[in-house]
């Protein structure tokens, strides 16, 4: 169905090149059938022959940005998010682990809406998601998905080593191949391409060789996506270390049975040697920086300079629960904290800028995605899903002159105060997915 012609006017902020920003403070945006029609200053767009048709809305006192991209989070665990303060492998096994299992029936059709209403709501237009292991954990998960208008990657967990399910171990196996084989026949590239499917072996600690294989056969068979977790924490590392003897190091376990790939997603990679950030980059495949997360669960400090040095793809992810919030801001916040904490020890360690941090969240997780040539930025031609935020919810007193204001401030201000609190309106494919109490219709 056609949409309306309409624009919106605001302060139009973008980062095309890692740290290089775009603003317009008197800038418009003009949507489409879905799609960005046209940017400018909103005068001389109002004064055009061809805009007259245009149904403007008035956020003049507010910023515009790309929609915000999750790259790695946690369908079933959102209700766990700031629990418990041990390390990865006891925190998943005493806190998370529990909280999957229950994520089936009631509480997942429950949740599940509630989850998707809190990524609009937080500015996140695109995620990237794990279910729990069920097959109805991730029906209900797709079909939530679905009616939020989210743009959203989503996969059943994938665990066949100590899993929580009640099958039995012999069969966890070939259940899991043919739920997730009959999940991505459904909903790969539902929606006209809103939705997809992404395999999601959990990690190597709890796949096989031949689920770790089968997931990458049956992804690249489907032109589906692939997301695992990757050299997360020291413990997890050493386990398998001594799982895979035969493996020159993690990484080299999923390079072995096919998992590296430019459709792939890897969680974390905080302690990846020279050899595996060179492997990844080969590969093509991308990664998804989850500082929030590492600082939550004292994993550790990525090396963020080195694989983006390398040319690898990086995007944020939130990771809940062991990220402790969806708030894609505070996870740009602890991006730069974590680099910070780095350059406190190592010299001559160039920290990481706000804006640079800005492109992780929108053009460099679209990259990361596969999708750069669609969403990421304000450019006329790709889709429409963009946030806009109210800049006098950030303001001191809720008091702060538009105009003195750089580009570089605005961004500034959103990451270290910025959250749901100040989301006016969200957008995908230029359908308004949220809208915030007392806004009121624009106009």
């Amino acid at each position: 169905m056609e949409q309306e012609l309409f624009g919106i006017r605001g302060f139009l902020i973008d980062a095309p090149e890692f740290g290089a920003l775009r603003g317009r403070p008197r800038g418009a945006v003009i949507v489409a059938n879905g799609r960005i029609v046209e940017i400018g200053d909103y005068d001389d767009l109002r004064r055009l022959e061809r805009t007259k048709a245009v149904r403007w809305i008035d956020r003049s006192r507010a910023a515009i940005f790309p929609g915000l991209i999750d790259c790695h989070t946690h369908l079933p665990q959102y209700s766990a998010v700031a629990r418990g303060e041990s390390e990865l492998l006891p925190w998943l096994r005493q806190h998370i682990f529990p909280v999957e299992r229950e994520f089936t029936g009631p509480k997942a059709r429950e949740e599940a809406p509630q989850f998707f209403h809190e990524l609009a709501r937080h500015g996140t237009t695109t995620a990237m998601i794990y279910a729990a292991i069920y097959e109805d954990s991730c029906e209900v998960g797709f079909e939530a998905a679905k009616a939020s208008g989210l743009r959203v990657i989503l996969g059943k967990m994938m665990m066949d080593i100590g899993s929580y399910g009640q099958l039995q171990p012999k069969k966890v196996l070939s259940v899991s191949l043919v739920e997730s084989e009959r999940l991505c026949r459904k909903w790969h590239g539902a929606e006209n391409g809103r939705l997809e499917y992404a395999f999601s072996p959990r990690f190597a600690v709890a796949c096989s060789e031949k689920l770790m294989r089968s997931a990458a056969e049956m992804a690249a068979r489907f032109g589906a996506y692939l997301q695992t977790h990757l050299s997360e924490n020291r413990e997890e590392i050493e386990k398998v270390h001594h799982l895979y003897m035969g493996a020159r190091d993690y990484t080299h376990v999923y390079e072995k049975y096919g998992m590296l790939t430019p459709k792939t997603m890897l969680g974390h990679c905080v302690h990846l040697t020279g050899r595996e950030i060179a492997a990844i980059a080969t590969a093509q495949a991308n990664v998804a920086h989850c500082p929030s997360s590492n600082l939550f669960l004292g994993s550790g400090l990525m090396k963020l300079d080195q694989i983006l040095k390398a040319g690898i793809a990086v995007g944020l992810g939130s990771d809940v629960a062991a990220g402790p919030e969806l708030n894609m801001w505070q996870v740009m916040r602890a991006a730069i904290d974590v680099q910070k904490a780095r350059s406190a020890y190592e010299p001559n360690l160039r920290q990481l800028r706000p804006s640079e941090a800005f492109h992780l969240a929108t053009q460099g997780g679209a990259r990361a995605l596969s999708k750069a040539n669609i969403i990421g930025t304000l450019d006329p031609g790709k889709e429409a899903d963009l946030i806009v935020v109210d800049l006098s919810a950030l303001a001191p007193y809720r008091k702060m002159p538009l105009k003195d204001l750089s580009t570089e401030d605005v961004v500034a201000l959103c990451i270290y105060r910025g959250g749901p609190h100040a989301t006016v309106e969200t957008y995908v494919r230029g359908r308004c997915v949220y809208q915030a109490p007392n806004t009121g219709q624009p106009s």
